[in-house]
């Protein structure tokens, strides 16, 4: 049977938080986390457009200010004219797009892609890890179920992301690889950024943010992709490394990444304006 894949996760109630996925994943990345925020946090997980279960895309542009129109658009159906922002991975390059375009209360940024100038090395790097991944995708997106839920598979594909395996459920996993595989923003994505510079203007925003690189992300290691992030982000900006995690962390601890989410929106003070 056919999977039904999500195309929001919405729950909750109080502070508005919104959760951005890693590339080729979706929604279901959050699930957990989502669920331990929306104890105390209004919640909303879309899933990006052309990724499994999210908005259909039509043309080859799909990069990320594509990416963040759409989910800006969402908002604005939602009413949220702000709210804490988290991404994983490139959502977290799309968090920091948002941003720019005003609608952060705080940034949470894990593991961010875009940390790299328009002519550099290892933007080509993770463009040919993901298109390594090309002979899986086919596969999978023929047999469907039969990929997704082979453990031989998840096993394999699982490293990429996390480093305690055994913590993924078999659930997330092979949602993992369904998502993988059925996402038309694949080789657009891929393209967009090669063929683009990364991040912009870190040194500029006046947004509270909390940069949380992962010690063992096999997919932007620490050494050759956080130096932008950790040398241009202002000082007011918290820096941390979580131990002996990879780069979706969110699927290995989901409770320890809700708190660090949750103890960053708290801190947040509205700017407020005399009358």
């Amino acid at each position: 049977m056919t999977k039904t894949p999500p195309a929001a996760l919405h729950m909750g109630s109080g502070e508005p938080v919104l959760l951005l996925q890693p590339f080729l994943l979706s929604a279901h990345a959050w699930r957990r986390t989502a669920e331990f925020l929306a104890e105390s946090h209004e919640v909303f997980v879309p899933t990006f457009a052309g990724h499994w279960g999210g908005p259909s895309i039509d043309s080859w542009k799909v990069d990320v200010p594509t990416l963040a129109d759409v989910v800006e658009a969402q908002l604005d159906e939602l009413g949220w004219e702000t709210c804490h922002i988290v991404g994983n991975s490139l959502g977290g390059w799309v968090a920091f797009e948002l941003e720019q375009r005003g609608r952060a209360r705080t940034v949470t940024a894990v593991a961010p892609a875009g940390g790299w100038h328009r002519h550099s090395l290892p933007k080509f790097e993770v463009g040919l890890k993901f298109l390594s991944l090309a002979p899986l995708i086919g596969l999978g997106n023929r047999l469907g179920n039969l990929v997704a839920e082979n453990k031989l598979i998840q096993r394999a594909v699982l490293p990429l992301v996390s480093k305690n395996t055994k913590a993924v459920s078999s659930d997330d996993a092979a949602d993992l690889i369904r998502a993988g595989t059925h996402c038309a923003a694949y080789l657009p994505v891929i393209w967009s950024g090669i063929s683009r510079g990364g991040i912009h203007d870190l040194s500029e925003i006046e947004t509270p943010v909390r940069l949380v690189l992962c010690e063992n992300d096999r997919i932007v290691p620490i050494s050759r992709f956080a130096g932008r992030f950790v040398d241009e982000l202002p000082a007011h900006a918290d820096r941390i490394t979580l131990r002996d995690i990879g780069h979706c962390p969110q699927l290995e601890d989901p409770a320890l990444i809700a708190q660090l989410i949750g103890e960053h929106v708290a801190s947040y003070q509205p700017v407020r304006k005399a009358v």
